[in-house]
C-alpha cells in the first residue's frame, strides 16, 4: 500500500496537490487539478510501476476546477477507470458547460485557457455519483464518502481506513507548507458561492470524528495536527459568520479577513515575507468573495 502527493504546480509549488492511492493491483487518483497536471499524475502513476490500465477510480472532492478542472483529460488517459463524484458533481462532469462559462466569465478566456486548459465533457457511464456514506472496494478495503457541505454543497470527502487518512478536499481547510514554521498554521476556504459557517463546522467535526491518523488535503499534503487544524479553523469560521450576519461587501469583508490574518500570523509567531502575502492574497479575496455572496442571500443570518 502506498501514498503518494502529487505537486500539481497549480499558479506555483505546494499550492494544489493530488493523491494517488496504489493498493494490491489497483491504483486511484483522488483530485485530478486541471488538465496542465494530467502529466504530471501519469508520471507518478509510472514512478510507482503502475500503468494508466491499473487506475480503478479517479475521485474529484468537488467540482471547482483547482480539484476537478482536469477530470476529462485523466479519464481519457486511464481507460478502465470510473469517475467518483458527488451526486450535485457529477452532472457538471458530464456536461461542463456551465463551469466553463462560469470561470471563463470570471478570468476572460485567455486567463481561462491559462489556468485550466481544455475541459471536456466525460461520458456519463464512466461517471458513479456517490451518496453519503456508500462505499466502494478498493484493494482490500472499502473507500467511504461522506457529504461535508460549507465550503460547497457538491462536496464529499473520502475516508481511507487502510491508508488511515481523510482526503478532505477543501473541508479541512488550507495548510500551506511554506507557512508551516514551528506550528501548524491554517485557513479555511470559504470562496463563492455556497460557503455555510454553521455546515462548515459540522464538516470539520464530522472528519475528526473518525478518527483517522492524517488528513490529507488538497492545499496542501498529510498532516497529523488535527486538532490544532480545527481549531483554527473554527475560530476563522467564526468571524466569517460575523462577517455574513453583518452584510459585509467585498471590501468591508476582506478588510476584516486582513485584520484577521494579521492577528492570526501573530499569534502563530510568523513574520510573513512577500511571497507569504502574495500566496494569501488570492485567498483573502476569494474568501471575501465567498462571504459577501453569503451576506447577500436571502437566506443569510443576521445579527
Amino acid at each position: 500500500m502506498t501514498l503518494t502527493t502529487i505537486d500539481c504546480d497549480y499558479t506555483g509549488p505546494e499550492f494544489a496537490c493530488a493523491f494517488l492511492r496504489v493498493e494490491g493491483d489497483e491504483c486511484a487518483f483522488v483530485e485530478t487539478n486541471t488538465s496542465h497536471a494530467t502529466p504530471r499524475l501519469l508520471d507518478a502513476l509510472a514512478r510507482a510501476g503502475r500503468a494508466p490500465e491499473d487506475v480503478r477510480w479517479i475521485i474529484v472532492t468537488h467540482v471547482h476546477l483547482d480539484h476537478a478542472g482536469g477530470a476529462a483529460s485523466l479519464m481519457k488517459a486511464c481507460p478502465r477507470a470510473t469517475l467518483l463524484a458527488h451526486p450535485r458533481a457529477a452532472r457538471h462532469l458530464i456536461d461542463p458547460s456551465r463551469i466553463i462559462a462560469g470561470a471563463t466569465a470570471v478570468y476572460g478566456e485567455e486567463a481561462f485557457a491559462q489556468l485550466y486548459g481544455t475541459i471536456e465533457p466525460v461520458a456519463a457511464e464512466r461517471v458513479r455519483a456517490l451518496e453519503d456514506g456508500e462505499r466502494v472496494p478498493f484493494g482490500a478495503g472499502e473507500l467511504t464518502f461522506l457529504h461535508t457541505r460549507g465550503h460547497a454543497n457538491h462536496h464529499f470527502v473520502v475516508h481511507d481506513p487502510q491508508a488511515d487518512t481523510v482526503f478532505t478536499g477543501d473541508a479541512f481547510g488550507l495548510v500551506y507548507p511554506r507557512l508551516q514554521r514551528g506550528r501548524v498554521f491554517a485557513l479555511p476556504s470559504t470562496s463563492p458561492t455556497d460557503f455555510d459557517a454553521a455546515a462548515a463546522v459540522d464538516s470539520i467535526a464530522r472528519i475528526l470524528g473518525l478518527g483517522a491518523a492524517t488528513v490529507s488535503l488538497t492545499h496542501y499534503g498529510q498532516h497529523r495536527e488535527q486538532a490544532e487544524i480545527a481549531e483554527q479553523l473554527r475560530a476563522w469560521l467564526e468571524v466569517s459568520r460575523a462577517i455574513v450576519a453583518d452584510g459585509c461587501d467585498v471590501a468591508a469583508a476582506e478588510a476584516r479577513l486582513a485584520a484577521t490574518l494579521e492577528d492570526a500570523v501573530t499569534r502563530a509567531g510568523l513574520t510573513l515575507d512577500a511571497n507569504d502575502r502574495r500566496l494569501l492574497s488570492l485567498d483573502l479575496r476569494l474568501n471575501a468573495q465567498g462571504l459577501a455572496h453569503a451576506a447577500s442571500r436571502a437566506d443569510a443570518p443576521r445579527r
